[in-house]
């Protein structure tokens, strides 16, 4: 059994159930954030296949 009384809430948890009256605008900035970010990581990990080495060992023919 733990000694936390079912009233004591950490801090965090304090802090999101205060913000979560002011609406979704945090979590959907953070998730067009994350996405925006997604979407970079992603693009240079498929043209990074189209780099030219400019030497004879370019083997993406």
């Amino acid at each position: 059994m733990s000694d936390a009384t079912p009233g004591a809430l950490p801090d965090a948890v304090t802090a999101l159930a205060d913000a979560s009256g002011q609406g979704p605008g945090a979590l959907l900035r953070i998730l067009l954030l994350a996405s925006m970010v997604g979407a970079a990581l992603l693009a240079w990990f498929l043209l990074r296949g189209y780099r030219s080495n400019g030497g004879d060992d370019n083997h993406n023919d």
